[in-house]
């Protein structure tokens, strides 16, 4: 297993569509285990392939630890509620936003094995979801952010979270 680079938003490749996996391959499987490492060394709650500059329909969402979904061409089928919660990014380190999400959404994808999976997440969950599903379409936090927050702002709010 390798730790992947992360890319950051400077790099065009993020504003890409990301292309569905048509095989699980090797090369796939390898891929899901590199960013499993990659996610855990960055301390991220997710991680779309695109992030480690491969296009492809995959995500990673590890919102409460030792809870791992790895999802092969997710799609979300249904969507309830609102929340308006701060979001940051891998990708955008040291910018922190709030952001509207579903309350709950359900979301259909692939595991490493094929097979038909279905994963329903509300609060954090809900948000990473909906975050590493956008990350597929080029989609960043902050294209959707209601508030981007200032330094003052991140400075105070992580405080409080102490």
């Amino acid at each position: 297993m390798a730790i992947l680079n992360i890319l950051d938003e400077s790099d065009d490749t993020l504003r890409k569509k990301s292309r569905e996996v048509t095989e699980i391959t090797p090369r796939i499987l390898m891929l899901l285990d590199d960013m499993t490492e990659t996610l855990h060394k960055a301390e991220g709650a997710g991680l779309a392939a695109v992030q480690v500059g491969v296009l492809r329909r995959i995500v990673l969402v590890e919102a409460e630890p030792g809870q791992l979904y790895e999802l092969i061409n997710p799609k979300i089928v249904y969507a309830e509620g609102e929340q308006e919660e701060v979001e940051g990014c891998l990708s955008l380190p040291g910018q922190w936003g709030y952001t509207r999400r579903p309350a709950k959404v359900t979301v259909e994808a692939l595991d490493r094995g094929g097979n038909k999976i279905t994963v329903t997440g509300e609060g954090l969950l809900a948000r990473a979801l909906c975050h590493e599903l956008d990350h597929l379409d080029g989609v960043l936090f902050k294209d959707n952010a209601v508030h981007m927050m200032t330094k003052k702002e991140i400075k105070e709010f992580f405080s409080e979270k102490k």
